[in-house]
């Protein structure tokens, strides 16, 4: 179910700062997360969180520091290489009205060059909505459609910015199930979250 992953060793993170808008968000942060590692991150609205999944995305460029992965025998720091490790879940769900979850895996399988995977509807709670355009889906639908989306992606290292939103207690049940499943297979997951997370994972609590 879903693609296999490629093998991410560890990802480096070493006297990393952040700046927007002229401001200091954060600085000299470092930690080490090997395969199977989660990290949560927590803090108030403001204090860096998406911020630093960002940087780790490589959507933003460091104030100072280094981000590196081990991935595959090679040490990885270009910011578009390691972006192709990535798997997001981040505010918006990518989700377009017109076309039905089973249409929108089967785009994202050929845009992430995997294997389409139907089954992964039915996983995500999707089977009986699976031919309906996405603009009737409920926001928790739509949101368990990204997480379907996240686990096709095949990708080692998840950043996933908020995950619990708009989830009920099933999907947050279904959220902690992927999240485990992708750890043991030598995943690497990094979650900034408001949210308590049932999950064995390092806290890193940005202020």
């Amino acid at each position: 179910m879903g693609a296999r992953l490629r093998t991410v060793h560890y990802l480096e993170v070493a006297d990393l700062a952040c700046v927007r808008g002229g401001r200091a968000v954060f600085r000299d942060l470092s930690f080490r997360l090997a395969r199977g590692d989660a990290l949560i991150v927590g803090g108030p609205n403001g204090s860096g969180k998406t911020s630093l999944l960002r940087l780790l995305a490589g959507l933003l460029p460091p104030a100072a520091g280094t981000i590196s992965i081990s991935a595959e025998g090679t040490q990885i720091a270009d910011r578009e290489e390691r972006a192709k490790f990535i798997g997001w879940l981040g505010h918006y769900d990518g989700a377009k009205p017109q076309l039905t979850p089973r249409e929108a895996l089967r785009f994202f399988a050929r845009l992430y060059g995997t294997a389409s995977d139907p089954s992964l509807l039915e996983v995500v709670g999707l089977s009986r909505s699976a031919d309906l355009p996405c603009q009737y889906l409920s926001a928790g639908q739509k949101r368990r459609l990204a997480l379907a989306r996240l686990k096709l992606c095949g990708r080692p290292l998840w950043l996933l910015d908020e995950p619990l939103a708009s989830l009920d207690a099933s999907g947050k049940a279904l959220l902690l199930n992927l999240l485990r499943d992708h750890l043991a297979g030598g995943g690497i997951a990094v979650i900034a979250t408001h949210d308590p997370l049932d999950l064995d994972a390092a806290r890193l609590p940005l202020t």
